[in-house]
């Protein structure tokens, strides 16, 4: 699939009442799955729009074509990730090296494993697309709310706090990605939440000018 360039991904409108809002709701809800289903080659617009219940017609108003769909669907499900994340940060100000660094992980983790089957397909619809404006836009709200985070916790000092947030955040999401690329139980899931807990909690105790003494 060729990609195009961002003003084509773009959708035509975006939904202002009530009803417009489930109709788009139900329209986001096909595509995910449909492509569970499907896959990202197989997936068309008129599939959506059948699995939806709305006419191809209602389809084109919001959406001019599949990629735009696609992007739009990435777009909200990046969004609520972000926001789990920001509000995870948000909630852990102050807190310990140790628990604020636990959280962050199995807030990012819980928002990938909230839809499983949809982080799995999304991550391979986004290698269609030109989406790096999505992503580098939603890893600085990461970067700037865990920035945030870790500067507050009382028992911890960074030198190069953006660095260390920068690499806790790729090592993170790398990883996480990798994991639900390969279609995870639940148990799997959760041994990767532990492990990562565990691994994140020690390069940041490293990483800090005041190791943590706090018992692990």
């Amino acid at each position: 699939m060729p990609l195009k360039p961002l003003t084509a991904l773009k959708a035509r409108k975006s939904p202002r009442q009530a009803r417009s809002e489930a109709t788009v709701d139900a329209i986001f809800e096909a595509t995910i799955q449909v492509l569970i289903s499907q896959g990202v080659q197989r997936m068309t617009t008129t599939r959506v729009a059948e699995r939806a219940g709305v006419s191809v017609g209602t389809m084109y108003q919001y959406f001019p074509h599949k990629e735009a769909l696609l992007y739009a669907v990435i777009e909200r499900y990046l969004g609520e990730v972000a926001n789990a994340v920001e509000a995870c940060c948000q909630e852990n100000v102050g807190q310990s090296i140790a628990l604020a660094s636990d959280a962050l992980v199995s807030a990012y983790i819980s928002a990938k494993s909230k839809h499983a089957e949809a982080s799995r397909a999304l991550y391979l619809a986004s290698a269609e697309l030109a989406v790096a404006d999505l992503v580098n836009s939603v890893f600085d709200r990461f970067q700037d709310s865990t920035t945030r985070l870790l500067s507050s916790v009382p028992d911890a000092r960074f030198q190069d706090i953006d660095g260390v947030a920068f690499t806790l955040l790729a090592s993170l999401t790398g990883a996480t990605r990798v994991v639900f690329e390969n279609s995870p139980t639940p148990e799997t899931i959760e041994k990767f939440r532990q492990r990562m807990m565990a691994m994140c909690r020690a390069f940041l105790q490293d990483a800090s000018d005041k190791p943590s003494t706090e018992a692990q």
